[in-house]
């Protein structure tokens, strides 16, 4: 089974419906700006697509707190919960050690793993000892994980909006050879949080990633994120 079959059966939609630019379910585009938003926002969003926004000073300030963010970050790890186009849900824990590298490991039943080792993003199977990978310059996530982040050089920015506990930001990486959009949700008390993202394929169809218990800046060794054959023994 290759990726583009994975995601038919939904198991890795949310991570890889733009890294790979496949489709995965038909979903109305407007629910799920809803579901990402949530109470509180503003009703001036941006509409979806690639037009960049003018950002104004307080704007401009929210996405330096981001970049800030995300360049003092080394290391995140928790639990996550994926919810795919179909309103179908699937659990796991994630780690991510900048630059570049981070590891998804689904809940059993599922034996599957999504890996980036900083070069290659892998999709693994480890019930059917299948793999398919991708540079993961080809990917959306390479512009948050990269070692120097600055989104307002890399990407084009089409939302931003904070009300008393989150900020959201829209955007898409300036690269032709990352499709895709994506929408991060950070808390912003009692500091600022990675809190859930939502990933906008090129056919406009919505994943939503919430992650939960989540230590920053923990140690984290790097073999963690070695991509191993499928086959290998499979991670506890």
């Amino acid at each position: 089974m290759n990726a583009k079959s994975l995601l038919k059966t939904g198991c890795l939609a949310g991570l890889l419906a733009m890294a790979m630019g496949y489709g995965i379910a038909a979903q109305a585009e407007e629910a799920g700006k809803a579901n990402a938003a949530g109470s509180g926002w503003s009703a001036e969003v941006a509409p979806g697509g690639t037009g960049s926004l003018t950002l104004d000073a307080n704007q401009t300030a929210m996405v330096e707190k981001v970049n800030g963010y995300f360049n003092d970050l080394k290391t995140l790890r928790g639990d996550f919960v994926q919810t795919d186009a179909n309103g179908e849900t699937m659990k796991g824990k994630f780690k991510m050690k900048r630059p570049g590298m981070f590891r998804f490991d689904y809940a059993r039943p599922s034996r599957q793993v999504v890996i980036s080792d900083g070069t290659y993003l892998a999709v693994q199977d480890h019930d059917l000892n299948n793999e398919d990978r991708v540079a993961l310059d080809q990917t959306p996530f390479r512009v948050l994980l990269r070692a120097d982040v600055n989104l307002l050089r890399d990407s084009v920015i089409s939302e931003v909006q904070e009300n008393d506990t989150d900020i959201l930001l829209a955007l898409q990486d300036k690269s032709p050879d990352s499709p895709g959009r994506i929408r991060l949700v950070l808390s912003k008390t009692p500091e600022l949080t990675l809190k859930e993202w939502i990933t906008n394929d090129a056919q406009g169809l919505e994943t939503r990633v919430e992650v939960m218990d989540v230590e920053r800046d923990t140690e984290i060794d790097a073999s963690e994120f070695v991509i191993k054959a499928p086959g290998s023994p499979f991670p506890q």
